[in-house]
């Protein structure tokens, strides 16, 4: 009966198949990068997804992105068992959903449980609790839970433009918005248009004043009604 090979020439072994591994894994990086550049050098490619080191997709880049199993917004299995529920009739929620636009041309990045954290592209992804009046172009910061907190872009409005930065609270409402509308309001609402502070200007008629004339100075809302106004634009 033949003897078996001993432990040095083992451990040659593994280390010949390692340095193998090692030069098969250079080669097709450098497979893939020639095969992906232009003459000019820039790598070109469809999508992009980076995962952490227990193999969770974590960054994805693209235009659009690359879809994500892990990701929360589009399993909407997941979106009725943690969004769903915290709605009076889960069902009319999901059918709002069905209109949501989940997609960016940019990058986002997702928590390990799959919810996104950041977006910057064009347009944004919608809010998880509804669509936005246009579409956005600009960067958004959500909770752990996915949850909108913070946003700023820029969106077209019917030929015109407006920018804006908005902070929401923990009860998914307005706290603080920064807005600079070209044909609009153009000032900072502290709270919401029917509870709150607002200073800067607006047109005539306008809804973030109630008022039927033009508006320049400081608003003060509670429940609808206004508590205090000064106004100083011109004619008022």
């Amino acid at each position: 009966m033949e003897a078996g090979p001993n432990t040095t020439q083992l451990t040659r072994t593994i280390r010949w198949l390692q340095l193998y591994a090692a030069l098969m894994t250079v080669a097709l990086v450098v497979l893939f990068v020639r095969t992906g550049t232009a003459p000019d050098g820039v790598i070109r490619t469809r999508g992009l997804i980076i995962e952490d080191e227990a193999g969770r997709e974590r960054i994805l880049i693209g235009a659009p992105v690359p879809e994500a199993a892990n990701r929360v917004r589009t399993d909407e299995a997941r979106v009725r068992e943690v969004w769903a529920p915290g709605y009076p009739d889960p069902d009319a929620y999901m059918g709002y959903y069905q209109d949501y636009n989940h997609n960016t041309n940019g990058m986002l990045i997702l928590s390990e449980d799959g919810f996104d954290r950041l977006a910057v592209g064009d347009p944004t992804p919608d809010p998880n609790i509804g669509k936005r009046i246009a579409p956005s172009t600009g960067m958004v910061i959500n909770d752990d839970q996915g949850f909108e907190r913070m946003g700023y872009g820029l969106k077209p409005m019917d030929g015109r433009y407006r920018v804006s930065m908005g902070l929401d609270t923990d009860r998914i409402e307005e706290g603080l918005v920064l807005i600079l509308d070209d044909d609009g309001p153009r000032g900072i609402l502290v709270g919401t248009l029917a509870d709150g502070i607002f200073l800067g200007s607006a047109p005539a008629g306008h809804a973030w004043t109630g008022l039927a004339e033009a508006f320049q100075g400081l608003l003060v809302r509670r429940a609808g009604e206004t508590v205090y106004e000064m106004n100083l634009a011109e004619g008022s």
